[in-house]
């Protein structure tokens, strides 16, 4: 049996700490997981144009077996930038791999980036940023919505011009009764629609002509016609839906288990189930979707294969969840609505 966990939260996993820093006069901003002690990491990049910062550590024949933080920015590649006040961070409070007696731990650090220089204004996110993004991470409740990397977020980008609805940052969390937990963090910037998998509906889609209509974005891919395609490239060469790179729902999976890194990128493809469950169309060549697995090592499952399959399984359920929460929990900034503004009549320009 499985419930969610006391802050429903990635931080509900012990020893994982996450934090923002938001920008909402530019619409940008990064979060960053911590993990102090060091966790085993696996990845898994489904997306087709994804942007990522050392994702080789978690190769499974690499020799490191351990990182100690997740960056996830804004700002699209620029925005690694904000990995230096991370490591920097780090390195101030003694965390990273201990090489030699003299020398400081080298602080690990993976990371991964959202393109959302099309709203607000193209600022990317620096080392300063990603230092207070660090700085003030903790194991308690963690803000969702339009902050951190979801600040410049937006989601339904398959549907007509100037229709799509805000993104942002969402986290869920289960814990099995065997003790095992699983938590996620997600940063939904997707071309595609937002489904609730419990009921169909659509939780997000294309603005109609009038709050609080919507519509199913992927639709109007379905029933375009190749002169329509053909158009659309000529009159909208920068269209964000089939531009690459534009988009990308990034993914952090921490759980308690004890993994290897192949299993670790195992649980990263189950979670990623949770995504496709959410987002439609997901993993297109227009979106660098890119899922993290962080592994404490408290529980072993790898000798009872049904517990790496349930482990997988939490993963995609809270990452569904996350996800949800990712567009429910946004709020309107740079003129672009959030979907609970949008059913209201009521969104104001941020």
């Amino acid at each position: 049996m499985t419930d969610p966990g006391p802050h429903d939260a990635i931080t509900d996993v012990p020893g994982i700490e996450a934090g923002h820093y938001t920008d909402r006069e530019n619409a940008t901003g990064c979060t960053v997981v911590l993990a102090r002690s060091g966790v085993t990491p696996g990845v898994f990049q489904p997306g087709g144009a994804p942007g990522t910062l050392d994702t080789d550590l978690a190769v499974a024949e690499n020799s490191i077996q351990e990182i100690h933080a997740v960056l996830l920015t804004g700002g699209s590649t620029i925005g690694l930038d904000a990995a230096e006040g991370v490591r920097r961070y780090l390195k101030e409070s003694g965390v990273g791999l201990p090489l030699m007696p003299d020398l400081d731990p080298l602080p690990l650090a993976m990371g991964a980036v959202v393109f959302d220089l099309m709203i607000g204004n193209a600022v990317h996110p620096s080392g300063d940023n990603g230092y207070i993004a660090a700085s003030t991470a903790s194991s308690g409740p963690l803000e969702q919505g339009s902050v951190g990397v979801g600040t410049g977020c937006t989601v339904a980008k398959a549907g007509p011009s100037g229709t799509a609805l805000k993104g942002g940052v969402g986290t869920a969390s289960l814990i099995h009764d065997s003790g095992l937990i699983v938590g996620a963090l997600v940063a939904t910037n997707s071309v595609g629609d937002i489904v609730d998998p419990s009921t169909g509906e659509l939780a997000a889609g294309a603005r109609g002509d009038h709050p609080p209509a919507m519509s199913r974005s992927s639709r109007a891919l379905l029933n375009r016609s190749l002169a329509e395609f053909e158009e659309l490239q000529r009159s909208r060469p920068d269209f964000s839906a089939e531009r690459p790179g534009t988009n990308t729902t990034l993914c952090v999976v921490a759980t308690n288990a004890k993994l290897h890194k192949g299993t670790a990128k195992r649980v990263a493809i189950m979670g990623s189930a949770g995504l496709a469950r959410t987002i439609d169309p997901v993993f297109t060549p227009g979106d660098g979707d890119t899922i993290f697995t962080l592994a404490t090592g408290e529980i072993d499952v790898t000798s009872i294969p049904a517990m790496l399959t349930l482990t997988g399984t939490m993963a995609a359920e809270a990452v569904a969840e996350a996800t949800l929460r990712s567009v429910r929990e946004a709020t309107s900034l740079a003129g672009i609505p959030s979907v609970s503004e949008w059913r209201s009549s009521a969104h104001p320009d941020g």
